[in-house]
């Protein structure tokens, strides 16, 4: 090698060792701030979750509530949702630190007046705006800014879920899927893993569940878990059509956003008490440990859409992530029952299936299952998955994001997942 070449990569590893102290130091502080603020939300919703159990009547406060989160937004003139945090790493919008206080004082009172809703929607926006007001005050550069985007959503996810894995690869591979980030590896998985032991410091631990191990990876198992990824890809399709035509409808019949959102009150009080129990409102992570543990009630599933998309759609805040987890786990229970195949199993595969089908991230759905069910069944949710990912269409719970080569061949389409641009 020659003494200008040596010289010149010399200088090329120097640069390197300084980009990688710099990622290194901006995802342990941004994994610290975000691994706190998200482990004190997560514990503020398990609290408020626990005083609506005891206090019943609290689900006759929602059209408080929902006015309140109404005001709370009224002069938001960003519109700040997901979709925003997505833009913001595609596109380098603004994403505003405002975002932070008004979802997460939104999705604590949904949660405490019964709001079916999940907490992952607070993450991304809690974690995005975070991490892009760090990287705007840092005076970095744009692209350094996009990254800083997806530092604070992997590490916010990973504070809520105690899945860094899941949220460091989630975080890069949700806004264009097909197309991985890679250059935000090192900053995401230093500030996903520190949110993580931050967040259980504080009290807020993730999510892990016991299945069988024992069963046999044979033709006939193999075949039940194929129909069941097929299954669990329309499962998707549908609950994805239903949150977004509820969202339309709501958004078309009621223009005042205040009668929108007493409107949803009123049915999902109306709902609740039609049904006779309240599995439905909040998370309902009791209902997916029961699911998982074999037991669920046939039309759970379709229950929760509705619930969920009422909730969502006249103006209440949190997520689809969990309640897909719901919806997933409730009808994965039941498929095993009718087909002789372990419901547990079923239901851990139908989750992450479902999941998959309505994020369009099969890499980090795979990841979900390792985290939350070990790696002992690996065949049966990499089939599902697989599956599930494949037949679920061009459709998703995002707008901004992008699907960015075809599911079914090698072919750069650039697609998003919404429906007036959606094929098959």
């Amino acid at each position: 090698m020659k003494r200008e070449e040596l010289v010149k990569n010399l200088k090329k590893e120097k640069n390197s060792i300084f980009v990688l102290l710099k990622w290194m130091l901006l995802g342990c502080g941004s994994g610290l701030l975000i691994g706190a603020i998200g482990g004190l939300f997560g514990r503020s919703i398990s609290l408020v979750s626990a005083f609506r159990d005891e206090n019943p009547w609290m689900l006759y406060l929602m059209p408080v509530a929902g006015i309140l989160i109404v005001l709370a937004y009224k002069f938001d003139k960003y519109k700040t949702s997901t979709n925003l945090v997505l833009d913001g790493v595609e596109k380098g919008e603004y994403v505003p630190f405002r975002m932070a206080p008004l979802i997460i004082l939104s999705t604590i009172l949904t949660h405490t007046v019964g709001g079916s809703a999940g907490r992952e929607g607070a993450a991304l926006q809690l974690g995005g705006s975070i991490g892009g007001t760090i990287g705007k005050y840092l005076k970095l550069n744009e692209y350094d800014r996009k990254i800083m985007i997806m530092v604070g959503m992997g590490a916010a996810f990973s504070a809520l879920f105690g899945t860094p894995l899941t949220a460091t690869v989630f975080a890069m591979e949700v806004v264009n899927v097909g197309i991985m980030h890679y250059a935000a590896l090192v900053p995401c998985a230093f500030a996903a893993v520190i949110a993580r032991d931050v967040s259980a410091w504080i009290g807020c631990t993730g999510e892990s569940f016991e299945i069988p191990t024992h069963i046999a990876f044979d033709v006939g198992a193999a075949t039940k878990i194929i129909i069941l990824g097929f299954c669990c890809a329309l499962i998707s399709m549908l609950f994805c059509w239903i949150l977004h035509t509820a969202e339309h409808i709501f958004h078309g019949k009621f223009k005042n956003p205040f009668v929108r959102v007493l409107v949803g009150s009123a049915i999902i009080i109306g709902l609740t008490l039609l049904v006779g129990s309240r599995a439905y409102l909040g998370t309902g992570m009791h209902v997916i440990e029961e699911a998982v543990e074999g037991h669920a009630v046939p039309y759970a599933f379709l229950l929760k859409m509705i619930f969920t998309a009422v909730t969502l759609a006249c103006g209440f805040k949190g997520g689809e992530i969990v309640p897909s987890l719901f919806v997933g786990a409730t009808f994965g229970c039941v498929y095993g029952q009718i087909v002789g195949l372990d419901p547990s199993l079923c239901a851990a595969c139908a989750m992450v299936a479902t999941f998959c089908g309505m994020t369009n991230c099969p890499i980090s759905s795979l990841f979900l299952s390792f985290e939350m069910f070990g790696f002992e069944n690996m065949p049966f949710f990499l089939f599902a998955i697989g599956i599930g990912y494949l037949e679920s269409g061009y459709l998703g719970l995002y707008n901004s994001q992008s699907i960015m080569f075809s599911k079914e061949k090698l072919e750069y389409i650039n697609v998003k997942t919404n429906y007036a641009d959606a094929h098959e």
